[in-house]
């Protein structure tokens, strides 16, 4: 940020065009804070909701709302981001609208670093593809080797060497069993020859939700949709308010933050405690059916911006704007449904996605399960390009104007949205299949958790 600033202060001029160089520094700024988002934004969670003591019963309820309060700053953030910061950027300049967020992650980084000794810290125990690479050696290695039919006769640590370093110990279970083959006792071992069973469930689990992540790339895609294609209609629509004033057709994104808050506090303060008297889970609904209801919103999105697009369309034919691409006659403010829905689903997909990916990996590997859910929007944005210029190729043939163009007047964007909700309920139907097979990571028992409780404490003391 601060190269960023530096590089505004110096070339963004009118007046000027930037050299060669500059732009390179600049576009290195930009790789150099992808690079840095990609690793603090796994982590920083995660780190977060370590805060929280698994074995308290006060604390791990406290835990449930998280990562709900968590994508509350996330997306208050971005409100002031989307309107504070542009506004400055637009009417003030660039240089100051780069400045303000490089002093707030100064003042972040000097809280950060003030309460580090304050923080529940986990000792490290290597990368976590290590010990995922030592399973899948072991595993190929001793392929040929029977399966003890007693889970007892694998190898595994006891229960206090666990204790003494606060972790779990996961007992062995009968799901892709090849793996188990990497704990069969064989001498000399060593570890890439031999591993726990607790390394081998472990294993078992990132790969058990590999189902789940594919299927969010789909909906994933729908984030793309928001700062381009319904920023573009935008753009074609009478943004006018007064005689004086026109809405920036991006800043209807804003609506999807507000949205978003909104719906943040009342599933949490209003809807859990509702259906937890229904359902007697704790999260109300479980994370699986959380994110399917926010997949579910997709489809409704998609059909409605396909029935806005044709009325727009029409709009545009009835006054004669198909061939000069002119502004249509029609508010802004009818594409206000898509960008309040596309909120309320990422309180329900985008929040439960980061929770369940978080949740479900093991202790070990919680910044690497909750990368999946990075994993699923970076993908979903490359898909997202991929989907509009495969489509815009391919309606192109046989002297068709096509679906997606320049001029939107002579576009048909609503086969495309339809072409979205279809592809977004194909993906739905994936979902609740791979759904169904799905094993949960299982909780401790409290007869386990007592023990090792008891053990840790001792060792703290």
């Amino acid at each position: 940020m601060v190269v960023l600033t530096l590089v505004t202060l110096v070339s963004i001029s009118p007046l000027k065009k930037a050299t060669s160089f500059q732009v390179g520094i600049f576009f290195a700024a930009l790789y150099t804070l992808t690079v840095g988002t990609g690793g603090t934004k796994p982590n920083i969670s995660t780190i977060g909701a370590d805060q929280f003591d698994e074995f308290d019963p006060k604390e791990k309820t406290h835990k449930l709302s998280f990562f709900n309060w968590w994508m509350f700053s996330i997306f208050f953030g971005t409100l002031f981001a989307n309107s504070v910061l542009v506004y400055i950027q637009d009417n003030v300049g660039w240089t100051v609208g780069y400045a303000l967020p490089t002093l707030g992650l100064l003042i972040s980084i000097i809280i950060f670093l003030v309460g580090t000794p304050l923080y529940r810290h986990k000792k490290p125990l290597g990368s976590p593809f290590t010990r995922m690479a030592r399973v899948f050696i072991a595993s190929i290695r001793k392929i040929k080797l029977p399966l003890p039919s007693d889970p007892k006769e694998l190898h595994e640590l006891d229960v206090e060497e666990y204790a003494k370093g606060g972790r779990f110990r996961i007992d062995s279970t009968p799901s892709l069993r090849l793996f188990n083959k990497a704990a069969i006792k064989v001498s000399p071992s060593t570890p890439w020859t031999l591993c726990t069973v607790t390394q081998v469930e472990e294993t078992k689990q990132m790969i058990r939700m590999i189902p789940i992540l594919i299927a969010t790339f789909i909906p994933s895609t729908m984030i793309a949709q928001v700062n381009t294609l319904f920023v573009k209609q935008g753009v074609t629509l009478d943004r006018s308010m007064g005689s004086h004033f026109k809405i920036p057709a991006a800043s209807l994104a804003t609506f999807i933050t507000l949205s978003m808050l909104i719906s943040v506090v009342i599933y949490d303060r209003f809807f859990v405690p509702f259906m937890r008297r229904w359902t007697n889970n704790p999260r109300g609904i479980s994370l699986i059916q959380r994110m399917g209801v926010g997949m579910v919103i997709h489809i409704t999105i998609m059909i409605i911006a396909s029935l806005t697009e044709k009325r727009r369309l029409e709009v545009a034919k009835h006054h004669g704007l198909v061939e000069n691409g002119n502004q249509v006659p029609l508010t802004i403010f009818v594409l206000l449904p898509q960008f309040v829905l596309m909120g309320v689903a990422d309180a329900f997909l985008e929040v439960g996605k980061i929770e369940f990916f978080y949740d479900q990996a093991p202790e070990n590997m919680k910044s690497l399960g909750t990368s999946y859910s990075m994993t699923s929007l970076g993908i979903g944005n490359f898909l997202s390009s991929f989907l509009l210029s495969t489509v815009s190729r391919i309606t192109r043939r046989h002297g068709h104007n096509g679906w997606v163009l320049n001029n939107l007047n002579k576009s048909h964007l609503d086969y495309y949205y339809a072409f979205f909700a279809i592809l977004n309920f194909l993906n739905f139907i994936f979902y609740v299949a791979v759904s169904k097979f799905y094993i949960y990571k299982a909780e401790a028992s409290a007869e386990k958790i007592e023990p090792l409780r008891v053990l840790k404490d001792d060792n703290t003391q």
